[in-house]
């Protein structure tokens, strides 16, 4: 049986002029040649026209009629796999990554409630994700680890879902390597990305 795999992106750049994104790509092609049946979805959030939730979308998220958010949670609940590709923007993710996993943090397709609490409704079949990101300091490790808000979260809101094999490449110092160095960086994150894809 085919899987599919949902490829979400979050930077207003082209590929070219992103380091996330060439580092994603380079995990999907590396992906593609080892899984040439799975079905790859793109889901560029600044193309789609990603907005926050407003008044309508909510009451209707509540209230079970048809609605945007709901055509996305549905797709979201559908994929297998997830990349998540999204740069650190002031010690977090870009605004447009958090609405979208407004829209798909729906009741009764990604969680539920009960009385013991929310329970994520995702964890009904193997499911992995990776977020991809390049960021302009060291926050992996060291001082600023404790800065990185960012990564915390998207582990935080899948593993509330129910996802909880997800895991993490990163381009790190990219604002603060120069040349030679960061020429080796790059390389290093590429070669990482195809090792990871390997297994995922």
């Amino acid at each position: 049986m085919s899987q599919t795999l949902l490829y979400v992106k979050a930077n207003p750049k082209n590929d070219s002029d992103s380091n996330t994104f060439t580092l994603a790509n380079v995990f999907i092609q590396e992906y593609q040649k080892k899984n040439s049946d799975c079905e790859i979805i793109t889901l560029d959030l600044y193309t789609e026209g990603i907005q926050p939730l407003d008044a309508d979308t909510l009451t209707k998220m509540f209230g079970g009629g048809g609605n945007k958010a709901l055509d996305y949670a549905k797709q979201f609940a559908s994929a297998d796999k997830y990349v998540i590709a999204a740069p650190m923007w002031n010690l977090s993710i870009p605004a447009i990554l958090k609405a979208y996993f407004d829209y798909v943090s729906y009741v009764g397709i990604s969680f539920k409630y009960s009385e013991a609490g929310p329970i994520g409704l995702l964890s009904d079949k193997p499911r992995k994700a990776i977020h991809i990101s390049s960021r302009g300091g060291m926050y992996s490790e060291g001082p600023a680890k404790e800065f990185d808000l960012g990564d915390k979260y998207i582990r935080t809101i899948l593993g509330f879902f129910g996802i909880t094999q997800v895991e993490s490449l990163f381009l790190e110092n990219a604002n603060v390597l120069q040349g030679d160095a960061l020429k080796e960086a790059i390389n290093k994150s590429h070669q990482a990305a195809r090792n990871m894809a390997v297994n995922f």
